[in-house]
C-alpha cells in the first residue's frame, strides 16, 4: 500500500507521535521532547521552515498548546494542524499517537497558517455573534474551521490570523450543526 508523501517537516512532541505519522504516511518529523523546548529545536524548526515548510502538530491538551504556541512566536508563518481530543485519545491518555490514519490524515490535509496581528474581524463582531458566551457555538465554530477548541480570546485571534471575515464568520454559523 502507497503512503501519503507530506512535503513539509512535522513537528511533533515525542517518538510516538513520530512512529504513528511513519507507519501511514511517508514523512519526516522533528520531535520537541515534551513542552519544554529548547533553542536549538526552535532554530532546527525555523530552518527547516525556510528549506521545506514545517506543521506544528502537537497533542490535544495543555502542554501541546503550549508547544505551539512557542514555536508560532518563534516560526510565525509555520502551518499548523489540529486534531479533536476524542479522537487523539484512549481512556487514559490523550495524543497524536493515539488517532487513527484518517483523523491524521485529516488534520494534516486541513492545516492552517496563521498571518500574525491580522486583523479582519471585529471584537464587536465576535460578541455580537455570541461566541464569547457561548462555548457550544464557539466550538463548531473551531471544528469547522479545524483550528481546535479554544476559548474566546484565542478563538478570535486564530480566525484573525486565517484572515475569516465577518461574512465568512455567518456562513458557518448559519450551517446546520
Amino acid at each position: 500500500m502507497k503512503k501519503e508523501k507530506i512535503k513539509e517537516v512535522i513537528v511533533v512532541e515525542g517518538k510516538h507521535d513520530t512512529s504513528t505519522l511513519k507507519m501511514y504516511f511517508d514523512c519526516d518529523t522533528i520531535e520537541t521532547g515534551g513542552d519544554q523546548v529548547n533553542e536549538q529545536t526552535l532554530e532546527r524548526i525555523k530552518n527547516l521552515q525556510q528549506t521545506r515548510g514545517v506543521i506544528v502538530f502537537t497533542d490535544p491538551d495543555s502542554p501541546g498548546e503550549h508547544i505551539r504556541r512557542l514555536i508560532k512566536a518563534y516560526v510565525p508563518e509555520a502551518k499548523h494542524a489540529f486534531i479533536e481530543k476524542q479522537k487523539a485519545r484512549t481512556e487514559k491518555k490523550v495524543g497524536v499517537e493515539h488517532a487513527s490514519k484518517n483523523d491524521l490524515w485529516d488534520a494534516l490535509k486541513h492545516s492552517v497558517t496563521f498571518i500574525p496581528d491580522n486583523q479582519s474581524l471585529q471584537w464587536t463582531d465576535f460578541v455580537d455573534f455570541g461566541l464569547v458566551g457561548d462555548r457550544t457555538l464557539r466550538h463548531k465554530v473551531c471544528l469547522k474551521m479545524k483550528i481546535g477548541p479554544c476559548n474566546a480570546k484565542t478563538c478570535f485571534k486564530r480566525l484573525n490570523e486565517m484572515n475569516i471575515k465577518k461574512e465568512d464568520l455567518l456562513e458557518i454559523l448559519e450551517e446546520k450543526a
